[in-house]
Protein backbone atom coordinates (compact mmCIF):
# COMPACT_ATOMS: atom_id res chain seq x y z
CA UNK A 1 0.00 0.00 0.00
CA UNK A 2 1.43 3.37 -0.96
CA UNK A 3 1.23 6.59 0.99
CA UNK A 4 -0.70 8.19 -1.86
CA UNK A 5 -3.80 6.13 -1.15
CA UNK A 6 -3.89 7.48 2.42
CA UNK A 7 -3.74 11.09 1.28
CA UNK A 8 -7.03 11.00 -0.60
CA UNK A 9 -9.26 12.93 1.77
CA UNK A 10 -12.84 13.60 0.88
CA UNK A 11 -13.64 17.27 0.84
CA UNK A 12 -16.42 17.09 3.40
CA UNK A 13 -19.10 19.79 3.25
CA UNK A 14 -20.76 20.92 6.47
CA UNK A 15 -23.71 23.21 6.98
CA UNK A 16 -23.43 26.15 9.34
CA UNK A 17 -26.06 28.57 10.55
CA UNK A 18 -24.60 32.07 10.31
CA UNK A 19 -25.56 34.30 13.24
CA UNK A 20 -24.70 37.84 14.21
CA UNK A 21 -23.24 38.57 17.63
CA UNK A 22 -22.54 42.27 17.78
CA UNK A 23 -21.05 43.25 14.41
CA UNK A 24 -19.42 39.88 13.82
CA UNK A 25 -20.64 36.85 11.91
CA UNK A 26 -20.31 33.46 13.56
CA UNK A 27 -21.09 30.01 12.24
CA UNK A 28 -22.63 27.22 14.28
CA UNK A 29 -22.39 23.66 12.97
CA UNK A 30 -25.98 22.75 12.12
CA UNK A 31 -25.59 19.27 13.62
CA UNK A 32 -25.64 20.87 17.11
CA UNK A 33 -28.86 22.79 16.51
CA UNK A 34 -32.16 21.43 17.78
CA UNK A 35 -34.33 24.51 17.27
CA UNK A 36 -34.33 28.29 16.83
CA UNK A 37 -36.92 30.24 18.80
CA UNK A 38 -37.86 33.88 19.20
CA UNK A 39 -36.88 35.70 22.36
CA UNK A 40 -39.22 35.00 25.23
CA UNK A 41 -39.38 35.61 28.93
CA UNK A 42 -36.33 34.10 30.58
CA UNK A 43 -36.81 33.14 34.23
CA UNK A 44 -33.77 34.11 36.28
CA UNK A 45 -32.02 31.54 38.44
CA UNK A 46 -30.15 32.77 41.53
CA UNK A 47 -26.46 32.12 42.18
CA UNK A 48 -25.37 31.01 38.72
CA UNK A 49 -22.51 32.27 36.58
CA UNK A 50 -23.11 35.75 35.16
CA UNK A 51 -23.36 34.42 31.60
CA UNK A 52 -26.37 32.23 32.47
CA UNK A 53 -29.47 34.34 31.87
CA UNK A 54 -31.89 31.80 33.32
CA UNK A 55 -34.28 29.16 31.99
CA UNK A 56 -37.19 28.89 29.57
CA UNK A 57 -39.82 26.22 29.09
CA UNK A 58 -39.73 24.74 25.60
CA UNK A 59 -42.40 22.19 24.80
CA UNK A 60 -42.60 21.35 28.50
CA UNK A 61 -38.83 20.93 28.88
CA UNK A 62 -36.73 23.30 31.01
CA UNK A 63 -33.85 24.72 28.97
CA UNK A 64 -31.00 26.77 30.49
CA UNK A 65 -30.22 29.93 28.50
CA UNK A 66 -26.81 31.55 28.31
CA UNK A 67 -25.54 34.81 26.91
CA UNK A 68 -22.86 34.04 24.38
CA UNK A 69 -21.86 37.72 24.53
CA UNK A 70 -21.19 37.53 28.29
CA UNK A 71 -19.34 34.24 27.89
CA UNK A 72 -17.06 35.81 25.26
CA UNK A 73 -16.52 38.98 27.36
CA UNK A 74 -18.45 41.21 24.96
CA UNK A 75 -20.89 43.98 25.84
CA UNK A 76 -24.30 43.08 27.29
CA UNK A 77 -27.09 41.63 25.15
CA UNK A 78 -29.44 44.08 23.45
CA UNK A 79 -32.71 42.40 22.51
CA UNK A 80 -34.38 43.34 19.22
CA UNK A 81 -37.03 41.78 16.98
CA UNK A 82 -34.18 39.90 15.28
CA UNK A 83 -32.81 38.39 18.53
CA UNK A 84 -33.16 34.61 18.73
CA UNK A 85 -32.44 31.77 21.11
CA UNK A 86 -30.64 28.91 19.42
CA UNK A 87 -31.40 25.63 21.17
CA UNK A 88 -28.37 23.36 21.05
CA UNK A 89 -28.61 19.62 21.59
CA UNK A 90 -25.48 18.29 23.26
CA UNK A 91 -25.00 14.62 24.00
CA UNK A 92 -23.81 14.87 27.58
CA UNK A 93 -25.57 18.11 28.59
CA UNK A 94 -28.95 17.82 26.87
CA UNK A 95 -30.51 21.05 25.62
CA UNK A 96 -29.02 24.49 26.20
CA UNK A 97 -30.00 27.80 24.62
CA UNK A 98 -27.69 30.58 23.48
CA UNK A 99 -28.83 34.11 22.69
CA UNK A 100 -27.77 35.60 19.35
CA UNK A 101 -28.55 39.00 17.86
CA UNK A 102 -29.76 37.66 14.52
CA UNK A 103 -29.91 34.48 12.47
CA UNK A 104 -28.78 35.29 8.93
CA UNK A 105 -28.58 32.21 6.74
CA UNK A 106 -27.43 28.64 6.31
CA UNK A 107 -24.19 28.18 4.40
CA UNK A 108 -22.35 25.13 3.12
CA UNK A 109 -18.62 25.16 3.76
CA UNK A 110 -16.24 22.54 2.48
CA UNK A 111 -13.04 21.76 4.34
CA UNK A 112 -10.94 23.77 1.88
CA UNK A 113 -13.04 26.87 2.67
CA UNK A 114 -12.21 26.57 6.38
CA UNK A 115 -8.95 27.71 7.88
CA UNK A 116 -8.29 25.93 11.15
CA UNK A 117 -7.81 28.31 14.03
CA UNK A 118 -4.75 27.86 16.17
CA UNK A 119 -4.58 31.29 17.80
CA UNK A 120 -8.13 32.59 17.45
CA UNK A 121 -9.12 31.95 21.07
CA UNK A 122 -10.76 28.97 22.69
CA UNK A 123 -14.27 29.74 21.41
CA UNK A 124 -13.35 29.74 17.70
CA UNK A 125 -12.25 26.54 15.95
CA UNK A 126 -11.84 27.94 12.45
CA UNK A 127 -12.57 30.71 9.99
CA UNK A 128 -14.91 29.95 7.09
CA UNK A 129 -14.64 31.79 3.81
CA UNK A 130 -18.03 32.24 2.16
CA UNK A 131 -17.89 34.42 -0.93
CA UNK A 132 -15.96 37.47 0.20
CA UNK A 133 -17.11 37.20 3.82
CA UNK A 134 -15.33 35.59 6.75
CA UNK A 135 -17.30 33.62 9.31
CA UNK A 136 -15.78 32.71 12.69
CA UNK A 137 -16.81 29.12 13.41
CA UNK A 138 -17.81 28.61 17.03
CA UNK A 139 -16.43 25.75 19.10
CA UNK A 140 -19.74 24.90 20.76
CA UNK A 141 -18.29 22.58 23.41
CA UNK A 142 -15.89 25.30 24.64
CA UNK A 143 -18.74 27.81 24.82
CA UNK A 144 -21.04 25.64 26.90
CA UNK A 145 -18.30 24.51 29.30
CA UNK A 146 -19.18 25.67 32.76
CA UNK A 147 -15.77 27.13 33.53
CA UNK A 148 -15.56 30.89 33.95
Amino acid sequence: MTNNSLEVIENEVKQYIVVMIGNEQYGIDISYIDNIVRMQKITRVPKVQSYFKGIISLRGEIVPIMSIRKKMDLEDDVYTNASRIIILKLEEKGLIGIIVDEVKEVVNLSEDEIEKASNKGKFINGIGKHGNELISLLEINAIVEETV
